[in-house]
């Protein structure tokens, strides 16, 4: 009789063949390990030494570089006086919503004297984000990039640059910005704004005491180089530009876009964008600047402009033959409140190619957004207008963060009384939104912890209302955890019957922050495909301080890998 040879193979070599590729497709990710030393610095800036919080003395912090799929473990040790924790602002942190950082939503803060491992994988991104502080107005001066670049043998879906130079636009206080805030939350007034605004730590040229200090960025003629710029500023959005150069948009919040050229650039707080730039034109100086959109009327803003150098051929700024130093070309800005150029360049935004829309939509949520006014506790007196403190909401509840538990810490063993699941999926009170004139008994909102329960793996739907009730502006909305797609923006109220049709359904540009314009609204689509408990808030953070904000919980889904980690054994305690 013939004999047949066994063509299945034993069970035992199948699990030795996947554990061969799951081992070989992670093979060349890294583990990198940083540590974070939050301590006070003396920093100069506008001729004044300030003590400042800063992360191993560097004001902005240490630059941390990745590639996708890498796992980042950072020791955070508070050497300060304040309580400190931090968010890294874009990363998925997929089934490690401990590792998220905002205080008194994923964790107790860590308290001075004190250290949290912070412990993730990044997973599926690449480009530019950023962390900082997310405690109180610390991340004024605590924050820094965080580059993600493609795994071994790929490579950008763009032509690969010379060089990639971090840009980092802040906002500088000539005071402590935690007394700023403690100020202001004391009075219920607006804080004061801030005295300068910086680029790479500097607030350049235009400012007192400023010059020496300058960014200066040295290229070369010919070159193409990838800037990859963040607004960490804590309350204002900025338009960026750079004299006689064009920029070629390719990246925004760490996902990759349709390239388009533009002169400006305009971020939210939170906000990353990625640009390419030629440098062709003749060998010179030529300034970036950065200035405020503020598109709220009537409301103070810094109205000043930063400003770093582009320094063609590594030291033209000793001038030819020794003719002293050249002066840079000045970049023409937009008016501060040129919402037309604002809105241009976020429409302009595309993904690269057809997207998959996730759908059908299982929560179609409908959120208003915007500022109001808390009536002032009898024999209290308060700094807001008429008497009043300021506060925000969103569907007209003042988010208020608890004081023992954080809320994942409460969702996780079952404490009572931290929050509730009540969150309103639509306004309480259906108005003319945008209105001139809104009704006064529409501008207290309730203060509540309250949270919005999603199943794991459902499709949310959210439209983003912003309001007039006080002094409309542009609001940079981020969520915790989640990347979204932007279907469309547009200004007055949102009629589905109608707006519906300008959904683009094709290739939106996919971000984990959105500007709502200025009296208008936005919409968003997302899965909800990682548990835990998600922080979604305005990054304008006086805006936050006063309640401009909600979370989301995620429950877990099916098995381990749709479950939410246990929490670290360091996780700070209350």
């Amino acid at each position: 009789m013939e004999a047949h040879s066994n063509t299945v193979m034993p069970f035992w070599f199948l699990c030795f063949l996947l554990s061969f590729f799951l081992l070989s497709s992670q093979i060349k990710a890294e583990v990198h390990y940083h540590d974070f030393v939050v301590q006070a610095t003396p920093v100069k800036r506008l001729c004044k030494t300030h003590n400042i919080i800063t992360v191993n003395g560097q004001y902005p912090g240490p630059t941390l570089e990745v590639k996708n799929g890498d796992t980042l473990v950072i020791n955070v040790v508070n050497r300060a006086r304040y309580n400190v924790t931090i968010h890294w602002h874009g990363i998925r942190q997929m089934r490690t919503a401990w590792a998220d950082g905002p205080e008194m939503v994923t964790q107790c803060p860590i308290r001075p004297g004190r250290s949290y491992t912070y412990r993730f994988t990044i997973e599926g991104q690449e480009g530019t984000l950023w962390w900082h502080a997310h405690s109180s107005w610390l991340r004024a001066t605590v924050h820094g990039a965080l580059i993600i670049h493609p795994k071994e043998k790929t490579s950008y879906p763009f032509t690969k640059p010379k060089r990639e130079i971090p840009i980092i636009l802040g906002e500088w206080w000539d005071a402590n910005p935690i007394d700023v805030v403690r100020q202001a939350t004391r009075t219920g007034a607006a804080p004061n704004t801030s005295d300068a605004f910086t680029i790479n730590g500097q607030p350049g040229d235009l400012y007192k005491c400023s010059g020496k200090g300058t960014t200066v960025i040295p290229v070369a003629a010919g070159e193409t180089n990838l800037l990859r710029i963040i607004n960490a500023a804590l309350n204002t959005e900025l338009f960026f530009t750079i004299a006689g150069h064009k920029m070629t948009v390719v990246g925004a919040d760490a996902s990759y876009t349709k390239p388009f050229t533009t002169s400006v650039l305009m971020l939210g707080p939170g906000q990353t964008t990625d640009v390419l730039v030629t440098m062709d034109q003749p060998v010179s100086r030529y300034y970036m600047a950065a200035r405020a959109y503020a598109s709220a009327q009537g409301v103070p803003f810094d109205n000043t402009t930063t400003t770093a150098i582009l320094d063609y051929d590594c030291g033209f700024s000793a001038g030819k033959s020794g003719q002293g130093i050249v002066q840079p070309k000045f970049p023409k800005l937009p008016a501060y409140n040129d919402t037309a150029t604002a809105t241009a360049f976020s429409t302009g935004l595309r993904s690269p190619r057809k997207v998959d829309i996730p759908g059908p939509v299982d929560e179609n949520l409908f959120f208003t957004v915007g500022l109001g006014l808390f009536k002032c506790p009898r024999g209290k007196r308060c700094g807001g207008p008429n008497g009043t403190r300021f506060g925000a909401s969103m569907n007209n509840i003042s988010f208020v963060l608890p004081a023992n538990f954080s809320i994942l810490q409460a969702h996780h063993l079952g404490v009572p009384g931290v929050f509730t699941t009540d969150f309103p999926a639509q306004p309480p009170v259906q108005f003319d939104y945008t209105a001139a004139n809104v009704s006064r008994s529409l501008w207290q909102p309730v203060a509540a912890t309250k949270v919005y329960k999603l199943k794991y793996g459902s499709v949310v739907q959210l439209v983003l209302q912003g309001t007039n009730i006080f002094a409309a502006e542009n609001h940079p909305i981020h969520i915790h955890g989640h990347d979204f797609y932007i279907l469309a923006e547009g200004f007055g109220n949102f009629n589905a019957a109608k707006d519906a049709a300008r959904f683009n359904l094709v290739d939106p540009p996919m971000r984990n922050t959105v500007g709502v314009p200025v009296n208008g609204w936005a919409v968003i689509r997302f899965v909800a495909d990682n548990p835990g408990v998600w922080l979604m808030h305005c990054h304008l953070d006086v805006h936050i301080t006063w309640g401009l904000a909600m979370a989301f919980l995620v429950e877990n889904g099916v098995g381990m890998l749709q479950s939410l980690e246990p929490p670290p054994a360091d996780l700070p305690i209350c």
